[in-house]
């Protein structure tokens, strides 16, 4: 299985850490990532779909805004070669998953399943007490994508000469503390 980076900065896994990469030339925009976008949106919207579906939540939408603003920031990740959740302030009322992995790869579809694979942690209550291991970062993708009350998705993806990055952000928000994921 191809490993895959999945983290929640703003859990403060990486809080503290900066990094500043050396002065070097950008390589240039990936055409394939571009055309790739147009099938993004069906990806996601199945993947995302069917795991609502499981739960008996109701179906997300594709949200134009949220794809824009989520393919700006996937680029900045990619440009800046780093990995962690935007500011909250900058996406006030939504909810974001990222995914990065070995350029090439992976599907959209193996993307964002791992996400839903979060599911085999899942167990239901309020969050964040919703992980058989106790702890909500492993289900804390998951969770976003199945929230009931969530209603909109949007999705980008942008890559450097390395990795693939990938951005989902949810409208509105998931993962509130003391709410049931699937009650809502």
């Amino acid at each position: 299985m191809r490993a895959a980076l999945s983290l929640f900065a703003a859990a403060g896994l990486l809080a503290g850490c900066s990094v500043v990469p050396e002065a070097r030339e950008q390589p240039a925009p990936d055409p394939t990532i571009a055309e790739d976008q147009g099938e993004l949106r069906p990806a996601m919207i199945e993947v995302h779909n069917a795991a609502r579906r499981a739960v008996g939540v109701p179906a997300l939408t594709w949200d134009a805004g949220l794809a824009r603003d989520a393919r700006i920031y996937a680029e900045e990740l990619a440009r800046d070669e780093r990995f962690d959740h935007s500011p909250s302030s900058t996406r006030e009322g939504q909810g974001e998953n990222l995914w990065m992995g070995t350029r090439g790869a992976y599907t959209f579809a193996e993307m964002a399943g791992g996400w839903v694979d979060e599911r085999r942690h899942f167990r239901r209550g309020r969050f964040p007490d919703n992980s058989t291991s106790g702890d909500w970062l492993d289900v804390g993708h998951y969770t976003q994508i199945v929230w009931r009350t969530t209603q909109r998705v949007g999705c980008g993806v942008a890559s450097n000469a390395r990795d693939d990055y990938l951005v989902c952000r949810y409208a509105p928000q998931g993962n509130i503390v003391g709410r049931d994921p699937i009650e809502g």
